[in-house]
């Protein structure tokens, strides 16, 4: 094939679309998720143990902003994936699957995620 189109290797001048980008931190959600496996099946084990793991947990969560900055991550995490999940159900209901309509679930994705992740801020301080 001898093709004289021009070929754009440069990944950083391709603009996505608002709908790309919700599905690519939807992936980094689901990823971040599973990492934070290993925090919380720690923190279960521990806190699960006896009286004093629930406290030693307790305590770490509460005066460590390392272990605070974890919990708000992950919570952010599984409330970005969760509301980007209900937009994938949406969608595979027909609803909003054209490119407007798309574009619109994204935005409310968006939204409903910063509020939900600025909420988990402050439960989590």
């Amino acid at each position: 094939m001898n093709s004289k189109r021009p070929v754009n290797l440069d990944i950083s001048t391709i603009k996505l679309p608002l709908s790309a980008w919700t599905s690519i931190v939807h992936r980094i959600s689901g990823v971040i998720m599973f990492v934070g496996l290993i925090f919380m099946f720690w923190a279960f084990d521990v806190s699960l143990s006896s009286q004093e793991g629930f406290e030693s947990v307790k305590a770490v969560l509460q005066q460590n902003f390392l272990a605070q900055f974890v919990l708000w991550g992950l919570l952010s995490a599984l409330a970005y994936h969760c509301v980007a999940g209900v937009k994938h159900l949406i969608m595979d209901l027909d609803i909003g699957v054209t490119l407007e309509g798309g574009h619109k679930l994204s935005q409310a994705v968006v939204v409903v995620s910063a509020v939900l992740i600025l909420l988990a801020g402050v439960w989590v301080w």
